[in-house]
């Protein structure tokens, strides 16, 4: 079992910059998979990106080129610089773990109680 607890939300401007961290209870084991999802009001929760063993990454579309994750498997923090934010980045995000790789929610197990970041226009 692993606790999660996310940090480092808040609200900026288009364009500014934000750094989110994930701290777990414990080290994550290096098979795991730790990803960062989001959820705007009224939507599905999606993914954002992934981080798994030998720091292999998963992004999704919207976030590439901006999003960059890091940390997780063998530490017991992970982080997810986000810069160039827009509006549409609105949301709830929460960091999550699963023992095995998937992009869908439900394959996490682990999920911590999110934090809000809002994107100004």
């Amino acid at each position: 079992q692993v606790q999660l607890t996310e940090s480092g939300g808040g609200l900026v401007q288009a364009g500014d910059s934000l750094r989110l961290s994930c701290s777990a209870s414990r080290r994550f084991y290096t098979s795991a998979v730790v990803a960062w999802f989001r959820q705007a009001p009224g939507k599905e929760r999606e993914f954002v990106a992934l981080i798994r063993s030998f720091s292999r990454t998963t992004y999704a579309d919207a976030v590439k080129d901006r999003f960059t994750i890091s940390g997780g498997p063998g530490t017991n923090t992970v982080f997810l610089q986000m810069n160039s934010l827009r509006p549409e980045d609105t949301g709830v995000y929460y960091c999550a773990h699963s023992s095995s790789y998937g992009l869908d929610p439900h394959a996490y197990n682990y999920w911590g109680p999110g934090t809000q970041v809002t994107v100004s226009s």
